[in-house]
């Protein structure tokens, strides 16, 4: 967001590790393409402790959580379409795990994560169910960028 004029920071809430619970769309986010297919309140991947702080001038605030208020946005610039997300649509849980084994120390000492070894009841604890858990449901942002934006410029090159 930086890049196209917004502004970026620390998060004062701290860290938003693993998931990013209970983010719901704006407004305009319901009825926006990016997010289509999501419940009124979903979870996703993270691994963060910034945050959007100012949106660019172009773009449009599309979802949004209790930890990290810009959640989901799109950017116009020029010609071009962008469509970006503060939590990981992107990576499997194997890679959230190892981003928090890699800064356990400072998630213990700020009481994030305990110091305990992984337990086949972590994601029933933790309360996240198949929007988390099932690789296709945690991708759609991915299968909506490449659908709405993707494929129709890919579309429209070979008619110039």
């Amino acid at each position: 967001m930086a890049a196209a004029g917004g502004t970026v920071g620390q998060n004062p809430r701290g860290h938003e590790i693993a998931f990013a619970r209970r983010i719901t769309p704006t407004a305009t986010g319901r009825t926006h393409p990016f997010l289509a297919g999501w419940p009124a309140a979903y979870d996703a991947l993270a691994v963060h402790s910034d945050q959007v702080v100012q949106l660019p001038e172009a773009a449009t605030h599309l979802a949004t959580n209790s930890v990290t208020a810009i959640q989901a946005a799109e950017v116009r610039q020029g010609p071009g379409i962008f469509w970006g997300v503060q939590y990981h649509p992107e990576l499997p849980l194997s890679d959230i795990a190892a981003a928090v084994r890699r800064q356990s120390e400072t998630l213990v000492e700020q009481g994030l994560v305990h110091n305990e070894p992984e337990r086949p009841d972590l994601a029933w604890q933790l309360g996240v169910d198949h929007q988390v858990t099932s690789p296709a449901n945690r991708q759609t942002e991915l299968r909506n960028f490449v659908r709405y934006l993707v494929e129709p410029t890919r579309s429209n090159r070979g008619r110039a």
